[in-house]
């Protein structure tokens, strides 16, 4: 889920790519750690020994922990907003309804399936320094920025009965949120897929007109 923080230019050197390629492992080992102990008990002791490196070659990738962990944010903002934007790229040609319900499962695919550290680290983060407050409400307004393009192209097409968007799409994204703990990994295949499209359904609804029904 991380490897966007790779940027491998065509012509940059042997060196350069393998550079790049170890930031990408720090930034990858980093995130589990997040996932797993939080901000709080993430230290970079760990992130060097698990990335087979010393404390202090670490610094010649990331100038301290605050820097690490930014990193860290940023890919994984990055990494969702690419998979959100290749399914609607997908349905490109559909109505708005079914561009929203795409947007809709691929997101509780990420939460629950896929990318299980972004619902940790956004939906239900663990304690953060407040000075991180500001790149985690960037990177929420990103996310929403690629839902609420859809929702005011179908509230502009007439296709969607919804009087506030603000506030249907801050109910959307609780719900998405919640998602990760409606369908747990303990479950089977099947229950997790049949809950995924029940998620889809109802959150759906909250922009479908009411005639329109369920799907």
């Amino acid at each position: 889920m991380v490897e966007s923080v790779v940027s491998e230019a065509p012509g940059s050197s042997r060196v350069a790519r393998r550079r790049d390629r170890r930031k990408a492992e720090i930034v990858r080992t980093a995130t589990t750690l997040l996932s797993a102990q939080g901000y709080q008990g993430m230290s970079l002791e760990e992130v060097a020994e698990r990335t087979d490196i010393a404390k202090a070659t670490l610094y010649h990738y990331f100038s301290g922990k605050d820097e690490l962990v930014g990193a860290v944010i940023e890919a994984l903002t990055v990494d969702v907003n690419a998979r959100l934007e290749a399914e609607l790229d997908r349905v490109a040609d559909a109505s708005h309804l079914e561009q929203l319900r795409t947007l809709i499962r691929e997101q509780v695919r990420i939460l629950t399936d896929t990318a299980p550290e972004v619902a940790t680290l956004f939906s239900w983060p663990k304690s953060w320094p407040e000075s991180f407050d500001p790149m985690m409400k960037d990177s929420r307004r990103r996310h929403d920025a690629v839902f609420r393009r859809v929702v005011e192209a179908g509230m502009a097409a007439g296709e969607f009965d919804c009087p506030n968007a603000d506030v249907a799409l801050q109910c959307l994204h609780g719900v998405l949120n919640q998602s990760s703990l409606w369908i747990r990994p303990s479950l089977s295949g099947e229950r997790r897929a049949e809950l995924r499209e029940a998620v889809v359904d109802t959150a759906a609804r909250m922009f479908s007109p009411p005639s329109s029904g369920p799907r």
